[in-house]
């Protein structure tokens, strides 16, 4: 089979493109923005916390094999 050629797009078509497929997005709302955001902020404490619990347990775990040395 044969590849056809792609037609090379202009600058003034591609930036029609863009802003008709932009008017097509369905924004968020002011206040699922903010829900979003407070969702992000309490998982990034909760893994932060996690986190630093896997990371003092290695800490402690290596710290005493340390000392048996």
């Amino acid at each position: 089979m044969a590849e056809e050629k792609k037609r090379k797009t202009s600058v003034p078509e591609f930036v029609n493109q863009v802003r008709t497929e932009t008017s097509k997005v369905v924004w968020p709302t002011r206040e699922e923005t903010i829900r979003t955001a407070i969702f992000v902020f309490i998982m990034m404490v909760i893994m932060s916390l996690f986190f630093l619990g896997i990371d003092s347990a290695f800490n402690a775990v290596v710290n005493f094999l340390l000392a048996l040395v």
